[in-house]
């Protein structure tokens, strides 16, 4: 009787699921990875201005991800990081008219830094990591998810911001006129201390969430 030969299948590839929530918790661009720092300082004067920036990245991320992996046989090795740098920096410019479209106000607030977008190291390197490696489904669920990320890292930064520096949430008084404002949280030292603390808090839950699963494991 001929032995069939036993072949073996990997289960170690991620869920789907699992490739969108970790760019919002796990491996979350701003509180965990660092990236894209300048826009997340700068924008993050206000709520309406972070919302913004991070609509805007996430809409560049998932357009330029599926775009990558669509042509991830086509693009030569040779030339994929200025082929991928073109692809972004399209729908970079195609964000920007578009933001212009929809409130000019906002495009001017956000200036240079729409722009700035096609630098964004976060871009840039999902395509590189996982677009070019993956299908299109899967890139699609990791750019929504890690735009998400960055698009929540700036709002728990620009809610703060705008609440203690302006006494307003997204444009709407919050807090009552005699409130003294902490102007020093619209400027860009505002937005280290701001980063710091939060990075204290998620750094602090962390550690704590490991000493309970050590415990845990010694108990009998």
């Amino acid at each position: 009787m001929e032995e069939k030969p036993i072949t073996f299948h990997s289960s170690n590839k991620p869920s789907s699921s699992d490739e969108f929530i970790k760019g919002i918790w796990r491996e979350n661009p701003v509180f965990v990875q660092a990236l894209g720092m300048c826009p997340v300082l700068a924008v993050s004067n206000s709520a309406i201005n972070a919302l913004a920036m991070g609509l805007a990245t996430l809409f560049v991320l998932v357009l330029s991800n599926v775009m990558v992996s669509f042509m991830r046989h086509l693009i030569p090795h040779q030339v994929r990081i200025t082929s991928y740098i073109l692809i972004i920096a399209t729908f970079v410019t195609l964000v920007d008219y578009l933001l212009q479209a929809i409130s000019l106000e906002l495009h001017q607030a956000l200036g240079a830094f729409v722009s700035l977008i096609v630098v964004n190291c976060l871009i840039l390197s999902r395509a590189e990591a996982f677009a070019s490696k993956n299908t299109v489904g899967r890139s699609v669920l990791d750019g929504a998810g890690m735009g998400l990320g960055f698009t929540l890292g700036l709002l728990s930064l620009g809610m703060i911001r705008e609440i203690l520096g302006s006494g307003s949430l997204f444009g709407f008084m919050l807090l009552p006129d005699n409130f003294e404002k902490w102007t020093i949280m619209l400027l860009p030292s505002g937005g280290f201390f701001t980063l710091g603390v939060w990075l204290l808090v998620i750094n602090a839950y962390h550690q704590r969430k490991r000493v309970l699963t050590n415990v845990e494991g010694a108990a009998p």
